[in-house]
């Protein structure tokens, strides 16, 4: 991760708690999820990482694998989770999901059928979802909401403090952190500029 940070996929801990992420995915290339921006927002417990987060699109999102309320069908995040997971291989399993769904497990059954039997229809309506994605992004939260929400997603630098880590690692040392009493400031990017952490 720290060598070949993932593109296309972002997130950081909210101001108020550690245990709840705020992140984004941005659709894959030559898919029909091209040029979307996709908000998601991730829920971890006190187990983590034993046990997954609760990850949900907060973006529209129309494709087989993801429920109505945003819950994603995904088996690592289910049956085949690992502790080894950080962050950064969560968003990209989603990010992956996206031109790879897997229609015999849907949790939309509209969009799983589509998808094998319409794909035109099925690709007109992310079109749609695509679409969605810039406005929600642009008019959901007033100016400077967007601009603190952006501003939350872009990895600080402190130039002479500063290490590359892992979400799961700095997820973890924000823990002992916040029972210790001491509240440092901590934002985190797993994106085209590395995954890093300036405190």
């Amino acid at each position: 991760l720290q060598e070949d940070p993932p593109a296309g996929v972002s997130g950081a801990p909210t101001e108020d708690s550690i245990l709840v992420w705020h992140a984004i995915i941005f659709g894959p290339q030559d898919t029909p999820f091209e040029d979307g921006t996709f908000k998601l927002v991730l829920e971890f417990t006190e187990d983590y990482p034993n046990k997954p987060p609760n990850v949900k699109f907060v973006s529209k999102m129309f494709h087989p694998n993801v429920y109505a309320d945003g819950s994603i069908c995904l088996d690592i995040l289910q049956n085949r989770w690992s502790p080894t997971y950080d962050v950064a291989a969560i968003l990209t399993s989603i990010q992956s999901l996206l031109d790879e769904p897997n229609p015999n497990s849907p949790a939309n059954s509209l969009a799983a059928q589509l998808y094998q039997e319409n794909r035109r229809e099925y690709e007109k309506r992310v079109q749609q979802i695509v679409e969605q994605s810039w406005l929600s992004f642009s008019e959901n939260d007033g100016p400077d909401e967007e601009k603190k929400s952006q501003e939350s997603l872009v990895t600080t630098s402190d130039t002479t403090n500063s290490t590359m880590i892992t979400g799961q690692q700095q997820f973890q040392a924000a823990v002992v952190d916040d029972d210790q009493n001491q509240q440092q400031p901590v934002n985190v990017v797993a994106g085209g500029s590395g995954t890093s952490a300036a405190r």
